[in-house]
């Protein structure tokens, strides 16, 4: 009778795991492990009427023509400057380059930016910082501009460096006001549609 009692105990309780263990929402591995960090309340920027009942973010379909390959043209001796955020704090930032690639039959250019900060962090000196801005900006995706990491590693001994535009995020301020985000500079804005990556938060 114990042994019977062990193993429905023991029964019961793989199935509760297995239950408890959901399928990753996300059609990549990108964006499963984005849905996963967001759902965590440990770390997840939502806030907590949001996150209770948060299923998992928008994305655009992934497409492959959103992936680029892009010419870094670097900034040398480029001077530190105060980055303008949401909030007053004015995070130190230099500019490490000039991005160029076509997209959609368009010639397009963008700055890129090393944390100041960062540098003194071994976990994130190795990344750099793309925000922008484009024409589904305030509509389908977030008004205040997307980021997307790229990192020093990436960048070939050609100078050239792959963006995947599928793997874009919002900033921590389109799902919580209290935090301080950098604001994407005018001159990132993109003339062109990026249909691709992460859609703008709804509230549900």
């Amino acid at each position: 009778m114990k042994k019977l009692v062990l193993l429905f105990t023991s029964l019961l309780i793989i199935s509760c795991n297995s239950q408890g263990k959901r399928a990753l929402v996300g059609e990549t591995e990108y964006q499963q492990e984005l849905n996963a960090s967001y759902k965590d309340a440990s770390k997840s920027p939502l806030k907590k009427k949001d996150l209770k009942n948060f299923k998992g973010l928008d994305f655009f379909p992934i497409d492959s023509t959103f992936i680029v390959t892009a010419k870094l043209t670097r900034t040398e001796n480029a001077p530190t400057f105060e980055m303008a955020t949401t909030t007053d704090r004015k995070p130190l930032y230099k500019e490490y380059g000039k991005l160029n690639f076509t997209l959609k039959g368009k010639d397009l250019e963008l700055t890129i930016y090393q944390s100041q900060d960062d540098l003194r962090d071994e976990k994130y000196k190795d990344y750099l910082f793309l925000p922008f801005t484009d024409d589904t900006s305030g509509e389908d995706s977030y008004g205040g501009g997307r980021y997307m990491d790229v990192m020093i590693t990436d960048i070939s001994e050609e100078n050239t460096v792959e963006l995947n535009f599928n793997n874009t995020y919002n900033p921590y301020c389109a799902y919580n006001d209290k935090y301080s985000c950098p604001l994407t500079p005018r001159k990132n804005h993109l003339d062109v549609e990026i249909k691709a990556g992460i859609k703008v938060f709804e509230k549900h």
